[in-house]
């Protein structure tokens, strides 16, 4: 029997929890037995009941005066500190992930304490940054000293495993190795997996509009990329497209069943669930374990999501037995595998191993595209200019009928900057982390502002959305949405001569494997998209609102129309629904 999350927290922090409770009270009924003091009973059980909180206020004194004295020895000093309470900073975590805007927490202490701080959570320690020198040295220049960490691994473990965005160390390094090889430029720009999905999921859209509806963009994505992702994947798609789309929540009636119950959308549905609980748990640091007591609640969510890949990875694993029954050898170099997961099978046969590593490329080769392709709807919502603009490359380029090819993708450069101003604003993974495995100085190159000393075993956060708004960094237009931005001069006055101010697919060794199959993949459907589509607008009935709290915010939150959110990955609560216009030939 599998024991709970809260179960094995307790049972496994039992004897620390209790031993200083155990002294004191052994201690004080000695004192008393030798008549050396005499206690009453109320306060030796207030003694006993006090002890470990004592403890552990003593023990984070103790390491802050002697993290300062490292630091000073160093020539830098501590962050500053958060003064709000463990319970306060959960409750603040909390409520950003289920009405704020994403990591708006960690925002909002950025006013007081500055663009670098830090904060305890009962056992565990946070640095949290916005410092672009700050994270080249996390990500790239002192990479050796920067992991996940048992924290993250362990939060994450139900849902990714040990897969390659949920390990260190060697595993990291065989699952890194094991990929790679597979998503170089022929196989990347293998476009016939997007052409024959994007023009399934446009022809979806096509029937909804025709018949007066709106159509849920983010969910019609999200089908597109995930058959993709499976194809490039698997070999063969999971044929969500197939399920057809949902009607607006005014007509919700006229949706059938079949769309609910399509294997797909079981599986996207465990899919999405379990990334959303996974954010929940971020909120309890150390301690996610007590919030889920009595059982683990992303468990069954990943069974459902291996119930859907177990089939298709035992059929690689016993097309590979086949092989070598047949011929003797499989010589690696030579066979070449018609998707990712026939190249995996050559290089391990452990379940465990290729079921985790095929959840975790899922996440990466569904959520990230399909939240880019999201947010870059939503923009050319708000900017009919921009439309026009994109258009006109594109038909220069492309054509108002050709299909987009290696090159011609290369030569749209203002397409490129259109994805990257949306990655800007809307980064994927909007936050992430890694933990210090020994004490470390983080340096600054703004002149009067101190090294930052980092010691052993924090998780040291870094929020690419806010950095990547920072009007110091990015000119006084940051919360400007302008493509203009990476092709004029503002992209050697800002970008140019610090490149990790824009780090929406991180980098140093763990740089997104998949970064140009995403840009490919968007750009891809952006061109089919506004070669049949025009006069994109929101739905202003089906959309859900941002809450009024937002007002209080910069301009940019302010001025919001829908709800940006984020687990793993940002999205839109509720989807987002639009209307669209038919091109027609003369607009062509």
């Amino acid at each position: 029997m599998q024991l709970s999350p809260g179960v094995r927290y307790l049972l496994r922090h039992t004897h620390p929890l209790i031993a200083p409770s155990v002294v004191v009270y052994l201690t004080i009924k000695a004192l008393d037995s030798f008549g050396i003091t005499e206690c009453p009973t109320w306060a030796l059980v207030i003694a006993t009941v006090l002890a470990k909180p004592l403890l552990l206020v003593f023990q984070a004194k103790h390491a802050n005066r002697k993290n300062e004295r490292l630091a000073v020895a160093q020539g830098a000093v501590l962050p500053p500190l958060v003064k709000d309470s463990p319970w306060t900073i959960i409750a603040k975590a909390q409520k950003s992930i289920e009405s704020g805007y994403p990591a708006d927490n960690l925002f909002e202490w950025t006013q007081e304490y500055g663009n670098s701080y830090r904060f305890n959570l009962f056992t565990a320690k946070f640095f949290v940054t916005l410092e672009p020198d700050h994270v080249k040295a996390i990500l790239a220049t002192q990479f050796d000293s920067f992991v996940k960490g048992p924290m993250f691994l362990s939060q994450m473990d139900t849902l990714l495993g040990s897969g390659v965005f949920n390990a260190d160390g060697e595993m990291w390094k065989f699952h890194r190795a094991m990929t790679r090889p597979f998503f170089t430029r022929e196989r990347i720009s293998d476009f016939e997996i997007y052409e024959r999905n994007c023009d399934t999921s446009l022809s979806q859209a096509r029937v909804r509009l025709t018949e007066g509806y709106p159509v849920e963009f983010q969910d019609l994505v999200s089908r597109f990329t995930l058959d993709s992702a499976t194809e490039f994947l698997f070999g063969e798609s999971v044929g969500s497209l197939c399920a057809g789309i949902a009607y607006p929540p005014s007509a919700a009636h006229k949706t059938p069943a079949s769309f609910y119950n399509h294997p797909s959308r079981v599986f996207a549905e465990a899919f999405t669930v379990g990334q959303e609980t996974v954010a929940k748990r971020f909120a309890f640091g150390n301690e996610w374990q007590l919030a889920e007591f009595f059982g683990d609640k992303i468990r069954p969510f990943r069974n459902v999501m291996d119930n859907f890949t177990r089939p298709l990875m035992k059929a690689a694993l016993e097309k590979r037995e086949r092989e070598l029954r047949e011929k003797g050898e499989i010589d690696e170099k030579k066979d070449e595998e018609s998707n990712l997961l026939a190249h995996l099978v050559k290089h391990t046969q452990d379940e465990k191993i290729l079921q985790d590593e095929l959840v975790n490329l899922l996440v990466a080769g569904r959520d990230t595209t399909m939240s880019l392709l999201t947010f870059s709807m939503y923009m050319l919502t708000q900017h009919p200019d921009i439309e026009r603009r994109l258009r006109e490359e594109i038909f220069e380029k492309v054509g108002p009928r050709g299909v987009p090819t290696y090159q011609s993708m290369r030569d749209m450069k203002y397409v490129r900057a259109f994805l990257n101003e949306v990655l800007r604003l809307y980064p994927p993974v909007p936050v992430d982390s890694r933990t210090t495995v020994n004490n470390v100085v983080l340096p600054s190159k703004k002149y009067g502002q101190d090294p930052l000393f980092v010691s052993k075993g924090t998780t040291s956060i870094y929020s690419v959305l806010y950095m990547h708004r920072r009007t110091d960094l990015w000119g006084p237009d940051a919360l400007t949405f302008d493509p203009d931005r990476f092709l004029d001069e503002r992209l050697h006055k800002y970008l140019t001569p610090n490149p990790f101010i824009f780090c929406p697919f991180n980098a140093g060794p763990r740089i997104c494997l998949g970064q140009q199959f995403a840009y490919h993949e968007a750009t891809f459907y952006l061109v089919r998209l506004l070669q049949n589509f025009t006069n994109f607008t929101l739905d202003e009935a089906a959309n859900i609102k941002p809450p009024e709290h937002w007002k209080l915010g910069d301009s940019l939150v302010r001025e919001e129309k829908i709800h940006p959110m984020a687990h793993l990955t940002m999205y839109v609560k509720g989807g987002l629904w639009v209307h669209m216009k038919e091109l027609n030939s003369s607009e062509a």
